[in-house]
C-alpha cells in the first residue's frame, strides 16, 4: 500500500512539474491581457476620478506645499529693505535712486496675498483628500503601473514566453518539422542536433554576455543578454535530457533520411547560421547578437502568442461547426465548400496577420469541418494549407502594416485598396481550378429544402454573434477600446472565453458532432486550450526567432544588386518574383518582409518598380513560397495540426497522379496563376506606372 502511495505521489509531482511551464505561460498571457487592458482602464478610471472629484489630477498625487511664508511682517521687512538700501547709498551707481517705501510695501502686500492664497488652496486640496479618494487613486495608480510595466518590459515578457514555451515544445517533442520522431534513430538524430544547435546559441550568448561585462559601454537591455544565455542553456540541457530518456516503446531501426526529416526546422536554421557566423566569420558572440534582433519587435510576437491561444480556445467551442452548418444543407460539391472555407478564413487571417498563425490557430477546425461533410483528404489538406493565403492582403493585416512602417514609399490605405482586389482575384482563380478539377457533379440542394435548414442552423449561431457584440461593445463603451488590429489580440481571447463559458454553463444546445479533443467541462476546456497553445507558441516563436537571424544579417544573406544590370522591367519583375518565392520557401513571413525591405526593395524602387505593385507581388509570391516544396512551411504547419495519421492516410488516396498530390498541386496552381497576373498584369495594362 505504501509503495502504491509513494508511486502515486511521484506521478503527481511529475505531472505538476510538467504542467508548471504551462501554468507560467498562462499567467504570462493573462498578465499581458490585463496589463494592456490596463491602459484603457487607466484612462477611463482617470476620467471617472475627474467626474467624482474636482481637481482630481492634483488630489491624486502629492499636493504641492507652498514654500513662501504666509505670516511675514511687512513693516519689519520694509525696514530691513530700507536699511539695506541706505547701506549701499555710498557706492557710486549711475542709476542710483532713493528707496521708494510705498512701492515696496505695495509689492510686498501683493506677494503676501498671493502666498496666502496658495496656502489656502493647498489646505483646501488637503481637506478634499478623503479615504475613498485615496483608495480610488491607489487603484488607478496600479492600473497605470501595470500598463507602464507591460510597455517597458515587453522584451522581458517575450523572452520568458519564448524560452518557457520552447521548453514545453522540447519536452513534448512537438517542435515544427517535416515529420514527427517515431523510431529510435529519429530520436537520436533529432535530439542530438537540437542539443548541438541549442548549445551553439548558449555558448554564443554567454560569450556575448562576457563581452558586454568586460566592456565599459553599458547595454540598454542587460536582461535580454542574461535571459538568452540562461534560456538557451536550459534548452540545451532539456535536449540532452530527452536524448537519454527517449520512449522505451520507440521501434528500432529507421533510416537516416527519415531521421533527418524529424529534426525541427529551427535546428537546421540555427546550425546553418552557427556555421556561417561562428565558424566562417569567426564571431562567437555574433550568433546571439543576430538572434537578439527578434526582441526588437516584442509586441508583434507577443500578439502572435495571443492569437495562437485564441485558436486553441476556438477549438474548444462549437463555433466552427456552427458556421459550416450553414452551408451543409445545400449539399455543395467539396470544391465549392473548399472555396467557401477559403473565403470565410480570410477575415481571421487579416486580423492575425500571417498565414502561418492562422493555420496553427484554426487549421484543425477547417480540416475537421471539411472532412465531416465528406471532402476528400487531399482537397481538405490543400484548403487548410491555403486557408490563410488570401487574407494577408486585407485590412487590418499586421504584415501589411509592418510593410508600411518599414517602407516610407507606401501607405496602408493604398496597400489595402489593392489588397482587396488581389483577394478577389485569388478567390476567382481558386474557384476556377476547383471547378475544372472537381469530381462530383455541380449540383446543389433545392432552395426550398436547404434554406429552412440553414435558417434553423443560424438560430444557435446568433448566440455567438450576441456574445461577440456584447463583449466588443463593453470594451468600446466602458474602456473606449475599438476592436482593431492593435486591440484584437487582447479582446479576442476574452470574447472566445465567454463563448466557452456560454457553451459549458448556459446553453442547452448539444454539439453537432462528437469531438474527442473538445473537453466538456469549463476548467478542462481552458486547460486543454492552454496546453495546446503552449506547444504551438513554443514551436512557432522558436522558428521565427531563428529566421530573424537572416534579417539581422541583411545584405550579407541576400544580394539583389544584379537588378542594376537588367533594363527590361518585365525581366526585373520576373527576377523579383523568383527571389520572393525562394525566400518564401525558406523563411517565415515577418522575417521575410524585414529582409525584403532591407535588401531588395530599395534596389527595385530605383529600377522603376512601383512600390505598391512591388509589395502586392511580394506578398503573393511569399505565399506561393510557403506552399512550395521542398520546405513548404504552410504544409508543414498543416501537418502539425491535423496529425501524422491523417497526412499518411491522404498520401494513399487518389486514383490519378494529380489527385494523389492534390494537396500540393492545387495551391501551386492557384497561387502561381495569381502571382503571374499580379506581377505582370499591371505592367501589361499600364496600371500604377
Amino acid at each position: 500500500m505504501n509503495e502504491l502511495t509513494s508511486e502515486s505521489s511521484t506521478l503527481t509531482k511529475a505531472s505538476f512539474l510538467e504542467r508548471l511551464p504551462i501554468i507560467a505561460i498562462l499567467f504570462l498571457l493573462i498578465f499581458i491581457i490585463f496589463a494592456r487592458t490596463g491602459e484603457s482602464v487607466h484612462g477611463q478610471v482617470t476620467q471617472l476620478g475627474t467626474y467624482l472629484w474636482d481637481d482630481y489630477f492634483v488630489l491624486r498625487g502629492d499636493i504641492p506645499e507652498p514654500k513662501c511664508n504666509p505670516n511675514i511682517d511687512i513693516q519689519q521687512r520694509l525696514d530691513k529693505l530700507e536699511a539695506e538700501a541706505g547701506a549701499s547709498a555710498g557706492d557710486f551707481d549711475l542709476f542710483d535712486e532713493e528707496f521708494d517705501r510705498a512701492s515696496a510695501q505695495s509689492s510686498l502686500e501683493n506677494q503676501l496675498h498671493q502666498c496666502q492664497r496658495a496656502h489656502a488652496r493647498a489646505a483646501e486640496f488637503r481637506d478634499k483628500v478623503t479615504p475613498s479618494l485615496l483608495v480610488f487613486s491607489a487603484i488607478e495608480h496600479k492600473f497605470s503601473e501595470a500598463s507602464i510595466f507591460s510597455t517597458d518590459k515587453q522584451t522581458v515578457l517575450l523572452l520568458a514566453l519564448l524560452f518557457i514555451s520552447a521548453a514545453v515544445a522540447t519536452m513534448q517533442r512537438h517542435h515544427i518539422g517535416f515529420r514527427p520522431m517515431v523510431a529510435k534513430l529519429d530520436f537520436q538524430i533529432s535530439l542530438t542536433l537540437q542539443f548541438i544547435a541549442n548549445t551553439a546559441l548558449a555558448v554564443s550568448a554567454w560569450k556575448f554576455r562576457s563581452n558586454i561585462m568586460a566592456s565599459e559601454i553599458q547595454t540598454s537591455n542587460p536582461e535580454i543578454v542574461n535571459g538568452m544565455a540562461v534560456g538557451a542553456t536550459i534548452l540545451a540541457l532539456l535536449s540532452l535530457k530527452e536524448l537519454f530518456s527517449m520512449p522505451k516503446d520507440a521501434p528500432r531501426g529507421g533510416t537516416l533520411g527519415r531521421a533527418l526529416l524529424s529534426v525541427p526546422l529551427y535546428t537546421f536554421v540555427m546550425l546553418l547560421f552557427a556555421f556561417i557566423v561562428i565558424v566562417n566569420q569567426g564571431n562567437l558572440a555574433g550568433l546571439s547578437l543576430y538572434f537578439s534582433a527578434f526582441f526588437d519587435q516584442s509586441g508583434t510576437y507577443i500578439d502572435i502568442a495571443l492569437y495562437l491561444w485564441c485558436g486553441m480556445l476556438l477549438k474548444q467551442t462549437q463555433l466552427g461547426e456552427r458556421v459550416f452548418s450553414l452551408f451543409t444543407p445545400w449539399r455543395l460539391p467539396p470544391e465549392v465548400l473548399a472555396f467557401v472555407a477559403i473565403a470565410v478564413m480570410a477575415l481571421p487571417t487579416a486580423y492575425t496577420g500571417a498565414s502561418s498563425i492562422i493555420i496553427l490557430a484554426m487549421g484543425a477546425v477547417v480540416y475537421r469541418e471539411l472532412r465531416k461533410v465528406g471532402t476528400r483528404r487531399q482537397l481538405a489538406l490543400a484548403t487548410t494549407a491555403m486557408s490563410g493565403s488570401s487574407g494577408i492582403v486585407l485590412s487590418p493585416c499586421l504584415i501589411v502594416i509592418i510593410v508600411a512602417i518599414l517602407n516610407k514609399e507606401v501607405v496602408t490605405d493604398d496597400l489595402f485598396y489593392w489588397g482587396v482586389r488581389v483577394f478577389l482575384l485569388t478567390g476567382v482563380v481558386f474557384l476556377f481550378y476547383a471547378m475544372i478539377t472537381r469530381k462530383d457533379p455541380l449540383k446543389i440542394a433545392p432552395i426550398s429544402e436547404a434554406l429552412p435548414k440553414t435558417l434553423r442552423h443560424a438560430r444557435p449561431l446568433m448566440s455567438y454573434v450576441i456574445i461577440f457584440f456584447l463583449v466588443a461593445s463593453a470594451y468600446f463603451w466602458v474602456l473606449d477600446a475599438r476592436l482593431d488590429q492593435f486591440s484584437a489580440p487582447i479582446i479576442l481571447p476574452v470574447i472566445i472565453f465567454w463563448m466557452i463559458v456560454f457553451e459549458r454553463l448556459l446553453t442547452k444546445e448539444k454539439p453537432l458532432y462528437d469531438e474527442p479533443e473538445r473537453i466538456p467541462t469549463l476548467p478542462g476546456a481552458l486547460t486543454k486550450s492552454m496546453t495546446d497553445a503552449s506547444i504551438h507558441i513554443g514551436g512557432l516563436l522558436m522558428l521565427m526567432s531563428t529566421f530573424m537571424i537572416i534579417t539581422s544579417l541583411g545584405g550579407e544573406a541576400v544580394s539583389a544588386t544584379f537588378l542594376y544590370d537588367i533594363e527590361s522591367p518585365y525581366l526585373i519583375m520576373g527576377a523579383l518574383m523568383l527571389m520572393f518565392v525562394l525566400i518564401g520557401m525558406f523563411m517565415e513571413s515577418m522575417a521575410a518582409v524585414g529582409l525584403v525591405s532591407l535588401a531588395i526593395a530599395p534596389i527595385a524602387y530605383q529600377q522603376g518598380i512601383n512600390p505598391i505593385h512591388f509589395w502586392m507581388t511580394c506578398l503573393v509570391a511569399l505565399e506561393l513560397g510557403y506552399l512550395s516544396p521542398p520546405v513548404a512551411l504552410s504544409h508543414i504547419f498543416t501537418r502539425q495540426v491535423v496529425g501524422e495519421e491523417e497526412a499518411v492516410a491522404a498520401s494513399k488516396e487518389g486514383d490519378t497522379f494529380y489527385y494523389r498530390h492534390e494537396r500540393l498541386f492545387l495551391p501551386l496552381l492557384v497561387m502561381g496563376t495569381t502571382l503571374l497576373i499580379v506581377g505582370f498584369g499591371p505592367m501589361i495594362y499600364g496600371i500604377g506606372n
